[in-house]
């Protein structure tokens, strides 16, 4: 398999290729102007050269088939180029010693009309290339004047090395210059490059990359730095939930080993224990493993990311709130509710969840078990009349394994608001609890939404 070229190779070779391109256009565009400027001035020096009229009717009347130059040029200044008269039957009149080959161009010049002229490239008698004009003169007569093009082409051939050379000269100053610009512009990719191999080799999560400027690369070296940090946040949470787990799950667990221990050694010894206290013991056996599935449970459910969620779909918040009230008054609790239509976009079984949460934590603190609650408008409030919270406590409600110290003999796993927060934030909204004036607890749900479902919108609009 071919292996690929790194990024500063390519850029390197991007910009040569670019500044050759340039140089080539330019070089071919350079001479091409050239070229056709000295076309031009030999096309004006060709016209200027014509020989005058009496020298033509001159030559006419003397035509003889090798003329030396002093027959002719005591009517008129010496001619520097190759010049010579042509007829309609393409017959010739050659004024010096070099003959050009007639041409269709110049027969119909002798034949066109008066001060017509052209010009091509074309061959003297020996087949040397040549510029030449052909114009009329008079009637069936047209004169040709040509010059040799051996200086023009040789200068031309000369100009075309020189910038042969310079575009040379100028595709490796590129290539250099494309090089210290690939390594001045990648030296920031190069420490990024470096930082993500440390931190692979590592799992060094700490690590930061210096951010210079506000361009392309900098902006990816922020981004990089946030995500990071996101990471360490998100490993640092987790160590910290393993880190709560164990402590929380240590006392059931301790407290569950002692009395199977008390149950086998009372087997064991033969030692019958009194029924009553026997009763006692297994009650309180599966109290505890009730509690370590609960806490287990709740667990799995903070543990869970963002991937492991059921899709986000519109569902009616007052149906979620309604069941979660059905559920509670299951186990207990006596529940007055408010409920008015909400439709908002998130997970039914997360939301149902908080709101249970929220009415059994409430339930616990309620005169009776009663809670009430209401929803209008997007916001759940959900309140018992029960002795409240302390205000330095309410900062601290929504953490994990948080308990209130008056609530720590009550059952639970201090993870109940916590969930609440996930799931209210999973949906994009807020939470938090405040103490209700008159006495207990209020807890505050607004989740974004609309009166009516998208779908019915969607059609009245």
């Amino acid at each position: 398999m071919k292996k690929s070229r790194s990024l500063r190779t390519r850029l390197t070779l991007l910009v040569a290729a670019a500044v050759a391109i340039a140089v080539a256009v330019s070089a071919v565009g350079c001479w091409y102007l050239v070229y056709r400027q000295l076309s031009w001035q030999i096309n004006d020096s060709l016209w200027e050269s014509k020989p005058p009229p009496d020298q033509v009717r001159y030559v006419q009347g003397h035509c003889s088939p090798n003329p030396t130059s002093d027959e002719w040029w005591q009517h008129g200044p010496p001619l520097r180029e190759a010049v010579q008269i042509v007829y309609p039957d393409k017959s010739r009149c050659v004024m010096g010693s070099v003959g050009m080959k007639v041409s269709e161009k110049a027969k119909a010049a002798a034949q066109g009309p008066r001060d017509y002229r052209d010009f091509y490239d074309g061959e003297d008698d020996d087949g040397r290339p040549m510029r030449i004009m052909v114009a009329n003169v008079f009637p069936d007569v047209s004169v040709m004047v040509g010059r040799p093009l051996h200086e023009l082409n040789s200068s031309m051939r000369n100009l075309a090395v020189l910038l042969a050379g310079v575009a040379a000269g100028g595709v490796l100053l590129a290539a250099w210059a494309g090089l210290v610009v690939s390594r001045t512009a990648l030296r920031p990719v190069g420490r990024l490059t470096k930082a993500v191999e440390h931190i692979a080799h590592t799992e060094d999560l700490d690590t930061r990359i210096p951010v210079e400027g506000e361009d392309e690369i900098a902006r990816l070296s922020q981004s990089f730095n946030a995500m990071t940090a996101s990471l360490a946040g998100s490993r640092d949470r987790q160590r910290q939930l393993v880190a709560d787990a164990g402590h929380e799950l240590r006392t059931p667990l301790t407290t569950l080993r002692t009395n199977i221990d008390l149950l086998l050694r009372s087997e064991q010894t033969g030692r019958q224990l009194d029924p009553g206290a026997k009763e006692r013991l297994l009650v309180n056996v599966k109290a505890q493993f009730a509690e370590l599935s609960s806490l287990v449970g709740d667990l799995l459910q903070l543990a869970r990311g963002d991937t492991d969620h059921e899709p986000h779909v519109e569902l009616a918040l007052h149906d979620v709130v309604k069941a979660a009230v059905g559920r509670a008054e299951l186990r207990g609790a006596r529940v007055t509710t408010d409920l008015s239509p909400w439709f908002v976009v998130g997970n039914a079984v997360s939301l149902e969840r908080a709101v249970l949460n929220l009415i059994e934590n409430a339930a616990k603190f309620g005169p009776g078990g009663e809670v009430e609650v209401r929803l209008r408008e997007g916001v759940v409030t959900v309140r018992d009349h029960g002795p409240g919270i302390p205000e330095e406590e309410l900062p601290h409600v929504f953490e994990r394994f948080w308990r209130s110290p008056s609530a720590r003999g009550l059952p639970g796993s201090g993870l109940g608001l916590a969930i609440v927060a996930q799931a209210v934030a999973e949906a994009g909204g807020e939470v938090r609890l405040d103490n209700a004036p008159g006495g207990g607890v209020v807890a505050t749900i607004k989740l974004p939404g609309n009166l009516t479902p998208h779908s019915e919108s969607a059609k009245s609009g």
